[in-house]
């Protein structure tokens, strides 16, 4: 029999399921992990929690099951939009990841409509710049 894995990389935790191909439910885990909120308004996490909650899910998922690796046949992903990973030339991340839910870029967003004009902006993006985006995020940075 095939089963599928689905993994959800979520804002405060990662979870992951099997399933038959009947879409019944064999086994789960769930890992959570720290909003890290610096200053009000600001929301990061660590992209290496990310990255352990994934394989610690995923494995005791599979032995809780005890279902084979070979045995999935599929994989389903889903998680948080938006969230900013900075890397270096290396590519090792530089700082916590600045998330969808962070409002510390407004500067940066009124400095993009000011560059390019509200309508401007959103006749070329197909978005206003809202502080959860990855622009004014890079523009922070910068700062």
């Amino acid at each position: 029999m095939d089963y599928l894995l689905g993994l959800d990389i979520g804002t405060t935790s990662t979870r992951a399921i099997i399933i038959d191909e009947d879409g019944k439910l064999v086994a789960s885990s769930i890992k959570d992990y720290p909003l890290i909120t610096p200053k009000p308004g600001w929301a990061e996490q660590n992209p290496e929690d990310w990255w352990n909650a994934a394989v610690y899910t995923i494995k005791d998922a599979l032995k809780s099951s005890n279902i084979s690796p070979k045995d999935i046949s599929c994989v389903g992903l889903s998680g948080q939009m938006h969230g900013s990973v900075f890397l270096d030339k290396e590519g090792k991340v530089i700082r916590p990841a600045i998330l969808w839910c962070d409002k510390r870029t407004k500067e940066q967003c009124d400095e993009i409509y000011k560059i390019f004009g509200y309508d401007d902006f959103i006749k070329l993006s197909y978005n206003k710049a809202l502080q959860g985006f990855t622009a004014p995020k890079i523009l922070w940075l910068g700062k």
